[in-house]
């Protein structure tokens, strides 16, 4: 029994790639925009020296570089992810970076595979454009969840500040230095936006538009109906941020309940390629005496099909919205 090592060697060559673009990407910007720093980013250019307007300008500019950009061609699959993760290269940077990589992988393949050079050619490029995408995917995910999860106590802060006597615009800013990222930049944004004379309900609107957050809705919502109608800002917070801890709470309890469902999904739908590279890497020619046959075609269309519509049928069926 001869075992191919190709199929392993293109994994390992693409998590090569992810390693390679997320450590150029902590290599440019530093540690304090890998969201595990203590003090949040806004701080750390502040503490380096930056002026404060420079500082909003510059971060401003990442923060809505992406959807000006969605028009261009391969970008635009890009665009909303790297918009949520708020990367921090911009289009033209990540457009570099993909060509980069799916270069760095096309030698990799030269040297571990024996394929055809077209075909290195076009692994190569999936791969380059592929790693990106799988990289802003979970760095979108992971910043969403995370301000997700300090939202709440973000806002029962800002009741506390209003509480001692502190206006709206002073609560934000007390957020914006005790919460780290990525909900103590996102919150230092709106305080100096508001300093130099945005209104702080249409900052926060913005916001959450751009992240696609329905919390921040509410709390964009609830401090421009305290703006115009009046009322007590720190007892409508109060409220919020018990909404917005118990519906936080609902949707852990929801994602374990239906972790398991999923997981067998994921499996399910996973599984069929596994067997296929297996088949491959311990048998290479299991097909060998099918191939030229005039069904071996047809057959894989039909299979690959059949693949695809599973997945989309196993993502509906463990897909539960609450």
């Amino acid at each position: 029994m001869t075992i191919s090592a190709a199929p392993l060697i293109y994994g390992l060559i693409f998590v090569a790639v992810l390693l390679l673009v997320e450590g150029i990407y902590l290599t440019v910007f530093g540690k304090s925009i890998s969201l595990n720093s203590k003090v949040n980013r806004r701080l750390d250019m502040l503490e380096k020296g930056a002026g404060r307007e420079q500082v909003l300008e510059q971060l401003r500019k990442e923060m809505s570089q992406h959807l000006k950009s969605s028009g261009i061609p391969l970008y635009s699959i890009l665009s909303a992810k790297a918009q949520k993760a708020n990367i921090a290269f911009s289009p033209s940077q990540l457009l570099m970076i993909m060509a980069g990589l799916s270069v760095v992988a096309f030698f990799g393949l030269t040297i571990g595979t024996e394929a055809s050079t077209p075909i290195r050619a076009v692994i190569s490029v999936v791969m380059g454009i592929g790693g990106v995408y799988v990289w802003i995917n979970n760095k979108a995910k992971k910043r969403l969840s995370m301000m997700e999860e300090q939202l709440p106590d973000a806002v029962e802060l800002m009741v506390r500040s209003l509480r001692v006597g502190h206006p709206f615009t002073s609560a934000i800013a007390i957020v914006a230095k005790e919460v780290p990222d990525p909900l103590g930049t996102e919150m230092g944004v709106i305080s100096d936006e508001s300093a130099y004379g945005r209104d702080v309900g249409e900052a926060l609107k913005y916001m959450a538009e751009r992240m696609d957050m329905q919390d921040l809705r509410f709390l964009a919502v609830a401090v421009t109906i305290q703006q115009t109608s009046g009322g007590n800002l720190a007892e409508i917070l109060d409220g919020l941020a018990k909404v917005i801890r118990s519906r936080f709470k609902l949707f852990r309890r929801v994602k374990a309940i239906t972790a398991e469902a999923k997981w067998s999904g994921m499996f399910l739908s996973v599984f069929p390629l596994l067997a296929l590279v297996g088949i491959n890497v311990m048998q290479p020619n299991y097909y060998a005496e099918v191939m030229e046959t005039e069904f071996f075609i047809p057959a894989c269309l039909v299979v690959g099909a059949f693949l695809t519509v599973n997945v989309f049928v196993m993502r509906a069926l463990v897909n539960i919205k609450v």
